[in-house]
């Protein structure tokens, strides 16, 4: 009876349908206290969040102006009132290093946390370290040790323009971020909340049912057959994952609305797949045709997937080992990425090596990433190789480069130094400065540079080190003691990222010494060339001396006596030419001197006086005039005084030569035999002019005058080096000479002299 009782009410469409209504609604409601819970819990959670994110920028606005005055006291002040909140547990501020500056828990300030730590490696799992995170990727949920779930938020703490600029601080503007404020809020609340909503949802949700089973009971037969059979049509097809359609029970009731949600659901449904099926087909895309080889493999190093690119390169397949597929190796490479990644699950690179299908060897930069089950094991390692064969090339070039540049450096014959611009301390140098002086290598490398001159000259020298770029002349101290002559070029350059001088210095001493004794060799052939015009100035003192000597002994030998008058007068004659015999032997035995070349300020017009002077006697007994046009108060110039002499003496002589070579033989009239010399400031410089009515300089031998042992003059009238001696001196003097057609006949020889600035009248030798 019972059996029959319960077949027949299985039979009963009513049964059914209110069977088929009474599931419906506890699926429907029981979906949509799912979703309301869940919602409610996301929602809550968001809300959390960003409560959390902006009680972290209040703390961070709340210290930046203390932080800016660096007032540390202020800064934990602010922490511990605001941690004083009942849901807050922990305020901690890190530094860029993951040290704990701050903290509402003074025993954590000074801790230092592995930046693999879990609120640290949301920046730090990549290299460099993130600096812009969304606040979904900043906010982590733990568990307190006590059991309580924990929200954390972490902030970066950034190095803004104020900060950068501020004189209390030292961050420079390219520091991106400073450190890091983390927060810790309790979760409890939040979740009791979430419980009590979810008690109240669950409760109002069996509520519905039930009153809406009743209702079912009593209207069931009144709204059933189609409306039931049109929506279980439509939950069908979204349960297949068809296409939906709206389901329309021609109501307005709740039957309809229910139609009408379900509607909706499967609408939602279906662009949340769509959604989601073209998320997956772009990242299956991206993994195909990202342009570097991608591979994933299983704890057996056996591939599990790859792609495109990597499929075209070696032709593998599913199941190789990734170290027989493109390194065509028979076991594990024995420093693997791989194998690091399944050891600690933490992400490894490295440089691997290996061939091409065409048997070419190629160079790989390697990147493994772990990939986690919804437990966090790792079950897989991603693989990512960039082909860096052309930079791997590169640096093998630019090894062999380096290799090629540093032995040049060190066998070029002249002493190379790389100095500090700022202290001159001596950073490298090459092997010649052994043989220029003395010191190894080893020795020099950080010392001074300007230890090499004397300790009087170094102040002077640092100046022009940083200043010039040239020095001709530099005086320096060989290891043994003895003086060293150079020239010194100088030139900015860098050297292991700082700014240096590159300093190129060449042993000129020899050269110095054979120009000196050149130079002497001048003097002696000029005093040769003076000798009959010196002997003429002595002889007219000697005469005047002994002419009162013979007057004298006539006087005493007739016993006759002198008045004290003609005396005196006579003796006064005889004292005066004494005088004038001297100071005409004293000048050519100065001017015959070897002596010390050595700088000081000269008057041009005073040299000029003196030279004129040894020559005055014999020009006029060759019939020359000597026209003077000295510009007064001219300023006065660095120059060896007795080597400019010596220039003048060259030219005066030259154009001596060169008036008897054109009237050799020929009358000539008054003013046809004439020396103009002239001086004059001009632009900055102070100008000479030696003028002459000689044949004058062809325009052929204009640019060979001054070239050492040429000469015009006939055999055994010349030796050609006056003009190319004088010419090295006004050179080292910073001057310059060269010769023109003059006013009339003959020619004009013209030398320069710059006007020193201040700071270079200190100079005591000539540095170019």
């Amino acid at each position: 009876m019972f059996l029959k009782l319960k077949k027949n009410i299985w039979q009963k469409l009513v049964f059914k349908l209110i069977l088929t209504m009474g599931l419906t609604l506890l699926l429907c409601i029981s979906a949509w206290s799912y979703t309301s819970i869940k919602y409610k819990k996301q929602e809550t959670m968001s809300n959390l969040s960003a409560e959390a994110d902006r009680l972290s920028n209040t703390i961070k606005l709340g210290t930046h102006y203390a932080m800016m005055l660096n007032s540390r006291n202020d800064i934990a002040e602010i922490i511990k009132n605001i941690s004083r909140q009942r849901d807050i547990k922990a305020i901690r501020i890190y530094n860029k290093t993951g040290q704990i500056t701050y903290s509402n828990s003074p025993e954590e300030i000074g801790k230092v946390t592995n930046i693999k730590a879990e609120a640290c490696y949301v920046c730090h799992n990549t290299d460099p370290p993130q600096v812009q995170l969304n606040l979904a990727e900043r906010t982590r949920i733990f568990q307190a040790p006590d059991g309580t779930r924990m929200l954390g938020i972490l902030s970066s703490i950034n190095n803004e323009p104020g900060c950068a600029s501020a004189s209390c601080h030292v961050h420079p503007p390219d520091k991106k971020v400073l450190g890091a404020l983390d927060m810790v809020m309790t979760l409890a609340p939040a979740e009791f909340e979430i419980e009590q909503y979810q008690q109240r949802t669950i409760g109002l949700s069996l509520l519905t049912l039930l009153l809406t089973t009743v209702a079912v009971i009593i209207f069931i037969l009144r709204y059933v057959n189609q409306p039931v059979a049109r929506m279980i049509d439509g939950t069908r097809r979204i349960a297949q994952g068809q296409q939906a359609v709206e389901i329309d029970v021609g109501r307005d009731d709740e039957m309809g609305h229910l139609a009408r949600a379900i509607t909706h659901m499967g609408l939602e449904i279906e662009l949340k797949q769509a959604a989601l099926n073209k998320q997956r087909d772009e990242y299956q895309n991206l993994f195909e045709t990202v342009p570097c080889l991608i591979t994933v493999q299983d704890r057996d190093y056996r591939l599990v997937n790859y792609n495109r690119m990597f499929a075209e390169k070696f032709d593998p397949r599913i199941g190789d080992f990734c170290y027989r597929a493109y390194k065509g190796r028979d076991q594990k490479c024995e420093s693997c990425p791989v194998e690091k990644t399944f050891a600690d699950g933490c992400s490894h690179r490295s440089e691997e090596t290996g061939f091409n299908r065409d048997g070419s060897i190629t160079h790989w930069l390697v990147i493994t990433s772990p990939v986690k089950d919804e437990f966090g094991h790792t079950h897989s390692a991603m693989e990512i190789s960039l082909d860096i064969t052309a930079r791997k090339l590169l640096e093998q070039e630019l090894e062999k480069s380096e290799q090629k540049y540093h032995a040049i450096f060190n066998s070029i014959p002249n002493a190379v130094f790389v100095l500090n611009e700022e202290t001159m301390r001596i950073l490298d140098c090459n092997n010649s400065v052994a043989a220029v002086y003395g010191y190894k290598k080893e020795e020099m490398v950080g010392k001074s540079f300007l230890e090499l001159h004397e300790p009087e000259e170094r102040d002077h020298y640092a100046w022009l080190l940083r200043t010039k770029s040239v020095l001709n002349q530099a005086k320096q101290r060989h290891m043994s003691g003895s003086r060293l002559y150079v020239s010194i070029r100088m030139s900015p350059s860098e050297y292991d990222g700082q700014k240096v001088l590159l300093v190129t210095a060449s042993d000129i001493t020899k050269r110095l010494e054979a120009e000196e004794q050149l130079a002497q060799a001048g003097k002696m052939a000029v005093l040769g060339e003076m000798a009959t015009g010196v002997a003429h100035e002595l002889n007219q003192p000697l005469s005047v001396i002994k002419t009162v000597s013979s007057f004298f002994i006539k006087k005493i030998n007739a016993g006759q006596q002198l008045e004290t008058e003609t005396l005196n007068a006579m003796l006064q004659k005889v004292d005066s030419n004494v005088d004038r015999a001297t100071k005409i032997i004293t000048h050519m035995r100065l001017f015959a001197r070897k002596s010390e070349v050595r700088a000081a300020q000269v008057m041009v017009n005073d040299v000029l006086e003196r030279a004129f002077d040894i020559f005055n006697q014999q020009l006029k007994a060759r019939g020359i005039e000597v026209e003077r046009k000295f510009a007064p108060n001219l300023p006065a110039i660095m120059a060896d005084p007795d080597r400019l002499e010596q220039v003048f003496i060259n030219l005066l002589l030259n154009a001596r030569d060169a008036i008897d070579e054109r009237w050799e033989g020929k009358e000539a009239e008054s003013g046809d035999k004439t020396i103009t010399i002239s001086t004059q400031e001009a632009e900055g410089k102070i100008i000479v002019e030696i003028q002459d009515t000689g044949p004058g300089v062809a325009e052929a031998y204009r640019d060979k005058i001054f070239d050492p042992f040429f000469t015009t003059k006939e055999v055994g009238k010349g030796t050609g080096l006056g003009l190319s001696i004088s010419y090295g001196i006004v050179k080292d003097c910073g001057g310059d000479i060269w010769v023109k057609p003059g006013n009339g006949p003959g020619a004009c020889f013209v030398i320069s002299f710059p006007l020193r600035k201040e700071e270079d009248d200190s100079e005591k030798h000539f540095t170019g």
